[in-house]
């Protein structure tokens, strides 16, 4: 009797700006039999130029780099390769930014606080979309509140992260500082002001505050008004 073929091994590319970060995730992988890192970017535009070179079955996606908004990303790839699979991988514990890539197509949402195993599982268990359902590993009140959330309008819905750097922007705080202020670079806080002005429909800083301050979402819009900084370092 002959004996059945080994599956084909699971093909997984990488999206992180930081080195180290990808060089950990391959080690973790390479643990796993029966799967493999074909490709690895640095930012959303060369990710979703890997996946439409290497077709692989997984995505990993990290949230924090240069380049289009992460659900952008997702959208291009579910066009590019729709047999692929995008499993966010950051460390942003906000229940308004998982909603928002869950609904752009991701198939699950990792914190990078989590176990090896928990990886291995999840990339595993998204491999070949064998089901509807998604992989989340998150903190207890983010699934609280997930649980809690109506559906809604992203294009009005500003994430923590964003209306954090939107008071930011309220205080009259430059590019610089902000970055500066949340351990971020100075692209990323572009890429975030870029993503806030399409939410409200604004075409500048000013524009942004005043429809923001409309909406109920910050203060008064004067520099010293924003309101508390929840969720900012100290």
């Amino acid at each position: 009797m002959s004996v059945p073929p080994d599956p084909p091994a699971v093909r997984i590319c990488l999206a992180d700006d930081h080195t180290l970060m990808r060089d950990g995730l391959k080690e973790v992988l390479h643990t796993a039999p029966g799967f493999t890192v074909v490709g690895e970017a640095s930012t959303g535009t060369e990710a979703m130029a890997l996946v439409g070179r290497l077709r692989p079955d997984v995505l990993l996606l990290d949230v924090e780099m240069p380049g289009p908004h992460p659900a952008e990303t997702i959208q291009q790839v579910a066009r590019i390769a729709p047999e692929t699979a995008v499993l966010v991988l950051t460390m942003h514990d906000d229940p308004h930014m998982v909603q928002e890539l869950l609904e752009a197509g991701a198939s699950g949402y990792l914190l990078k606080s989590i176990l090896r195993e928990e990886l291995i599982a999840a990339v595993g268990s998204v491999a070949h979309r064998t089901s509807g359902s998604v992989v989340l590993i998150v903190s207890r009140r983010t699934v609280g509140q997930l649980h809690r959330q109506k559906p809604r309008d992203r294009k009005t819905q500003l994430t923590d992260r964003e209306l954090v750097l939107l008071r930011l922007v309220a205080e009259a705080l430059s590019n610089a500082q902000i970055a500066a202020r949340l351990f971020i670079t100075e692209a990323t806080v572009k890429r975030h002001l870029t993503n806030v002005y399409a939410k409200l429909g604004a075409v500048s800083r000013v524009d942004a505050l005043r429809k923001a301050t409309a909406a109920g979402l910050i203060g008064d819009g004067r520099p010293g008004h924003a309101g508390p900084l929840h969720g900012a370092p100290p």
